[in-house]
C-alpha cells in the first residue's frame, strides 16, 4: 500500500490565501465498495482511506512517510499568480473584451 502526499485544493468559496501551505498525507481509495442489499448504504473493508493526516510542510509529510516505511507519491500543484488590477480598469476604454451588464 502506498500514500499520496498533496496540497488539497483551494476552497472554491473563498479568495484568500489561508491554508495553502498545508499538506495531506492520505492513502488513495480502494475500488472494492460493497453495497448492503437490506438498507442500499455503501461501505467498505479497507479502513486506511479514512486516514488524513495534516502537515504544516511538504518536508515534514515526507518525512513522517519514510520514518513509518510507507511507499508514497508525490503530486504539487501549480502555484497560483494573482493578477494585480484595480478598479478603474473596468471601465477602461481600451478593454478587449466589452462590458457585459
Amino acid at each position: 500500500m502506498y500514500a499520496i502526499i498533496r496540497q488539497p485544493a483551494p476552497d472554491a468559496l473563498q479568495s484568500g490565501s489561508h491554508g495553502y501551505e498545508k499538506w495531506v498525507l492520505e492513502f488513495p481509495r480502494d475500488h472494492k465498495i460493497v453495497i448492503d442489499p437490506l438498507t442500499g448504504n455503501t461501505g467498505a473493508a479497507d479502513m486506511m482511506q479514512e486516514v488524513k493526516l495534516n502537515f504544516d510542510s511538504k518536508e515534514d509529510a515526507i518525512s513522517y512517510a519514510k520514518a513509518n516505511s510507507i511507499a508514497f507519491q508525490l503530486l504539487e500543484r501549480k502555484r497560483h499568480k494573482p493578477k494585480g488590477r484595480s478598479y478603474s480598469e473596468n471601465f477602461a476604454f481600451e478593454r478587449k473584451f466589452p462590458w457585459t451588464h
